[in-house]
């Protein structure tokens, strides 16, 4: 019985049921007086509740998909690369359009976690486009990671048969799973309405975890000695999704987002690693990666701990670093979660080349439904930033596209309009717009 089955849920629904049974049924006996009756009551309750726990979160990994496998959960998490059929996409045989490649960085995966997602495109994939299951592995570190790809109906065109795609990865938060992308974010749903309503460019999506490790956090940190998670999620991915698909290979064509840790981790990438990705969207993130009980030590020991904490704190970046030549959005409301003022600290720091738009809405959680709120709004503005891509040509902007002001005061994006219209400026003299 696999981890996230149904049939594991059940019997663990069962096996409590009896439990509880059994307890009623024997409670009689126990209540006497002596060492071993007390003994035998604090087993058969330890036993019981244990039981009831245990299918309780049996039933909550299989809804939000946290670990994948026994093996994830025990911690044997796969570490090295294995002979992969690359993909172009994954035609359902294992075969790139019909020719085989071993040693390639994109594998086909099996469907059990995609067959639960509702509103996935179905039909002929040159009309709807379509969703494929996939492993990537990262040829420098090892890591196979699963991931869920949306490709939009013109990848399958004959139109657009030699055109490549902009790209967005789209990043879980921790301990989150590609499920939580697919199924309670709905990443490819609403990228996929946005599209056809023509209020964004054909674009691939890529929805990743970025707990290459479980189930240690490591917030997209490349841990001295352990997961190399920034490495895998800047240079290994984007190799990967090269080699397989038909995707833009300049930066400009490049935008990574997430909610929460994964919020956080596509602001990280953005910032450090500006020649992979120009474009962030990050929902309820943190500025500051800290180490606590799911992370363990991220930084090492030794005099370089400091420049480590530093580098990934992202306010102490913008006050002490060169700005990069980014565009970010930050969400998060104004009442209902604890970030904001931290949000506020973080759009005035910003100064230019980067630039920064906003959503605030007045209330919300830290949940899935303010995230879905404010995602539509989030695409939209992010394809504002993307260039089609035009590999050979310098990198720039598309024209046109909408920047934020980086200044105090800026227009925030509203989380339920249909368009972001933040305040267009230019960061300085001559600069692409």
């Amino acid at each position: 019985m696999g981890l996230t089955s149904e049939t594991t849920v059940y019997v663990m629904a069962a096996l409590a049921a009896v439990c509880v049974a059994l307890l009623v049924r024997w409670w009689p006996r126990f209540a006497q007086q002596g060492l071993l009756h007390v003994l035998g009551r604090l087993v058969a309750l330890g036993t019981t509740q244990v039981v009831i726990i245990a299918a309780f979160a049996c039933w909550l990994n299989s809804s939000y998909q946290f670990f994948g496998s026994w093996s994830e959960l025990f911690g044997d998490v796969e570490t090295a690369p294995v002979g992969v059929t690359q993909a172009g996409g994954y035609s359902g045989t294992g075969t790139v359009n019909g020719v085989a490649v071993q040693g390639a960085l994109v594998q086909p995966a099996t469907d059990e976690q995609l067959s639960r997602v509702s509103g996935l495109p179905t039909g002929p994939a040159a009309v709807n486009g379509r969703v494929e299951s996939v492993k990537v592995v990262g040829r420098r570190t090892g890591v196979v990671d699963p991931a869920f790809v949306y490709l939009p109906p013109q990848y399958f065109q004959k139109a657009y048969q030699r055109q490549r795609f902009p790209v967005i990865v789209a990043l879980s938060g921790y301990p989150g799973s590609i499920f939580n992308l697919a199924q309670y974010l709905r990443v490819s749903q609403a990228a996929g309405a946005l599209q056809k309503s023509g209020r964004m460019q054909p674009t691939v999506m890529v929805m990743i975890r970025p707990t290459i490790a479980p189930p240690r956090d490591t917030e997209c940190v490349d841990v001295p000695g352990g997961p190399q998670t920034e490495t895998f999620l800047a240079k290994d991915l984007p190799q990967a999704l090269k080699s397989a698909y038909r995707v833009g290979h300049d930066a400009s064509a490049w935008g990574v987002m997430g909610y929460s840790s994964g919020g956080s981790c596509a602001l990280q990438l953005t910032m450090r690693d500006p020649q992979v990705y120009t474009t962030a969207v990050a929902l309820s993130p943190d500025y500051k990666v800290k180490d606590d009980p799911t992370t363990g030590n991220l930084f090492g020991t030794g005099p370089s701990r400091i420049k480590r904490i530093n580098g990934h704190d992202l306010m102490w970046r913008l006050k002490h670093l060169p700005a990069p030549d980014v565009s970010v959005l930050v969400a998060e409301s104004k009442h209902g979660e604890r970030g904001y003022p931290q949000t506020q600290a973080f759009i005035k720091a910003v100064r230019a080349p980067m630039r920064v738009a906003s959503i605030q809405p007045e209330h919300g959680s830290h949940n899935f439904p303010t995230w879905v709120q404010e995602l539509p709004p989030a695409l939209t503005w992010m394809n504002q930033q993307l260039t089609f891509p035009q590999d050979g040509v310098p990198r720039h902007r598309k024209k046109g596209a909408v920047v934020a002001d980086p200044k105090p005061g800026h227009a925030p994006l509203r989380a339920d309009a249909p368009q972001p219209t933040p305040t267009a400026t230019r960061s300085r003299p001559g600069s692409p717009g």
